[in-house]
């Protein structure tokens, strides 16, 4: 009987964990730092630092989202200066169902100036937007 007891512990422990888990629905965004387009110059790649008030993601090349307004904070993955570029503001409307390319658009080679842009946007494949009523 006493074994019994402690076996149950961690089964009751991660069903209570269950709630605080994000699950998806048939509906959401993708936002990504990697580039799409290769030929543009003085583009580069971008770190997601932040989306809204959260942070520190499991997967910071892919950040999945619930589609609205969102504000981004993006930093310039480019090496060379101290302490890297400056994090900069993006708001973006994001669609539902869509995967967006955000990227760092920089002045010139030498430059640590830099602009968010939004590089691509494409379909996410088995997402489905709700038909309109």
């Amino acid at each position: 009987m006493r074994k019994t007891k402690w076996l149950l512990i961690p089964a009751l422990a991660s069903a209570a964990a269950l709630p605080g888990c994000q699950t998806w629905g048939p509906t959401w965004s993708e936002l990504t730092g990697q580039r799409y387009n290769m030929t543009i110059v003085n583009r580069r790649p971008a770190m997601i630092n932040m989306v809204d008030d959260q942070g520190a993601f499991t997967d910071p090349n892919l950040v999945r989202v619930v589609p609205g307004e969102r504000r981004i904070v993006l930093q310039a993955n480019a090496p060379g200066w101290p302490g890297g570029p400056r994090l900069e503001v993006l708001n973006l409307n994001v669609e539902p169902c869509k995967r967006y390319y955000l990227n760092a658009q920089f002045e010139n080679t030498i430059s640590p100036n830099w602009k968010p842009v939004v590089d691509f946007v494409e379909p996410i494949a088995g997402c489905t937007v709700p038909a309109a009523k």
